[in-house]
């Protein structure tokens, strides 16, 4: 734990800020890519107003401030404790809107059927085994809930599907939509889909977006 802790506390520091505002002039957004200004928007998930939205690995908020400012009642967790420093200087002064300093599954685990809507961009969905994850998630969502995340596609492997090292303390599970489309299924989620969105132009790398519900 605190060797992951540490891992992610040097990650945060080497992040450079999201801009202020993007292509558009808006001074919030949601990005589930790698990419600045590209992919799908918050429309993945469906009217969030007056839901409770969670957001595994929230970073510095930025994601998360944006769903506030639409009418959700958002919680943000991150591991490094200096995201939350970050997120809440930026985003303090939204209302319905609190960052956690945590563990992901220990939060999901002291949180049973609290949430309508849980994401996970380019976060814990990624780094966490799913046979401990998933089953944690789909308890903290209520009868209906959403459970969105993305990340890089999965490279090609000698062994696909094991988990990768990253950062010494770290470990990444680079799965397939058709292997994360069976992890959900067997965890108990429906309606899943799973697919690659296609990069920019110019850009070789896509980034995988995977929805479920339960």
């Amino acid at each position: 734990m605190e060797a992951a802790t540490a891992a992610w506390e040097r990650y945060a520091a080497g992040r450079t800020p999201r801009r202020d505002r993007n292509a558009a002039g808006a001074t919030t957004w949601l990005n589930w890519t790698q990419y600045a200004d590209h992919g799908p928007d918050e429309s993945l998930i469906g009217s969030v107003r007056g839901r409770h939205v969670l957001e595994l690995g929230s970073g510095t908020g930025c994601n998360l401030a944006h769903l506030a400012t639409l009418g959700a009642q958002c919680v943000g967790v991150d591991i490094a404790p200096t995201q939350r420093v970050k997120a809440e200087a930026r985003w303090g002064h939204l209302p319905h809107l609190s960052f956690r300093t945590a563990e992901a599954t220990d939060f999901l685990a002291a949180h049973p059927g609290s949430f309508d809507v849980v994401l996970s961009i380019f976060g814990p969905a990624w780094f966490t085994e799913p046979a401990t994850l998933l089953p944690l998630v789909r308890r903290t969502l209520t009868t209906g809930g959403v459970f969105v995340f993305s990340h890089k596609p999965p490279q090609l492997d000698p062994r696909p599907g094991e988990p990768l090292r990253e950062a010494r303390a770290v470990s990444r599970w680079d799965l397939s939509p058709r292997e994360w489309t069976s992890l959900l299924a067997s965890a108990g989620f429906t309606d899943i889909t799973a697919e690659v969105v296609d990069p920019p132009e110019g850009r070789r790398e896509g980034t995988l977006v995977v929805r479920a519900e339960v």
